[in-house]
Order: C-alpha cells, then sequence, then structure tokens
C-alpha cells in the first residue's frame, strides 16, 4: 500500500502578491482621488477592494501557513478552562488590593524624597 502525500502547488505567488499590492493601491488612490463622494461609498469600495486583495493574498503559499495558523489557534482556544466566577472575582480583587498598596507606597515614597530635596535645596 502506497502513501503518496500530496503537496499543493503554488504557482505565480509573486504574481499574486504584486496584485494585493497593486489593488491595494488602487484603493488608497481611489480614496484619495473620490475624496468628494459620500464617505459611505468610499468604505464600501475600500472594504470590498479589501476582500478581493485577501481572497488573493490567501491563494498563496503564506496565505495557507496562516489559515492553518487560524484553524490551530482556534483548536487551542476550544481547549482553554476559563476560570469560575468565584475565581475570577478573587482573583480581580487581589489585582486591585495590589495596586492600591502599591501606589500608597510610591506616593509615600514620592512625598518622602520631595521633602529630602526641598531640604537640601532649601
Amino acid at each position: 500500500m502506497s502513501s503518496a502525500t500530496e503537496e499543493k502547488q503554488y504557482r505565480l505567488d509573486g504574481l499574486k502578491w504584486l496584485l494585493v499590492v497593486l489593488l491595494v493601491s488602487a484603493a488608497i488612490y481611489g480614496n484619495y482621488y473620490f475624496a468628494t463622494e459620500s464617505l459611505l461609498y468610499r468604505v464600501i469600495a475600500i472594504l470590498a477592494v479589501a476582500l478581493v486583495a485577501g481572497f488573493v493574498a490567501l491563494q498563496t503559499r503564506k496565505g495557507d501557513s496562516f489559515i492553518t495558523l487560524l484553524r490551530g489557534a482556534y483548536t487551542e482556544a476550544r481547549r482553554v478552562v476559563w476560570p469560575t466566577r468565584q475565581e475570577r472575582n478573587q482573583t480581580t480583587l487581589m489585582v486591585v488590593v495590589v495596586v492600591l498598596v502599591m501606589s500608597l507606597i510610591l506616593w509615600g515614597l514620592d512625598t518622602l524624597f520631595g521633602w529630602l530635596a526641598t531640604m537640601v535645596i532649601g
């Protein structure tokens, strides 16, 4: 039994990236050129061009790697064990207390060093 691994062929990746750059450049120039038109129309046009550019970019080797990364991230995000309400509240309370204590310590040190500076400087 032969297990042949199929590897995707990515042809003309350079031209695809060139097309993406040209599309983005055209969107930028079009936004500048049609500055007197309604903002809504310009935003819709930019979104349409961005969708086309994104679709073309996803057809490249790096685009496929990006999709693989997103799938892996989604799989890992499903494995996250979220804290309970009690754990969340206790952790938040501890953070608030530490921030308040540190702010009081820093305020005290600032006051002390300010007093010492006025004693030295006069």
